[in-house]
């Protein structure tokens, strides 16, 4: 883990698109703005973890679906 200081109004550069910029710093709390391309997602851990969770349990769940009577005897392949 890299760990850097910085002031309110100084940047961060990851690569050469994203940018994390020190907005505010009020007491134990600091306000950070991020710039990336939209083809980057951004997310609070809080959020990417829950993400994560909803998708690892809809891969788990197997989709029931009903059996389909088409009222009639099974046709043979000819």
């Amino acid at each position: 883990m890299l760990i850097l200081s910085r002031k309110v109004n100084e940047k961060i550069m990851i690569g050469d698109e994203i940018s994390v910029s020190i907005i505010e710093i009020r007491g134990d709390q600091v306000r950070l703005g991020v710039d990336a391309p939209k083809t980057v997602k951004v997310f609070r851990q809080e959020v990417f973890d829950a993400i994560k969770a909803e998708n690892k349990a809809a891969a788990e769940s197997k989709a029931a679906l009903p059996e389909v009577d088409f009222g009639g005897a099974r046709r043979e392949a000819l």
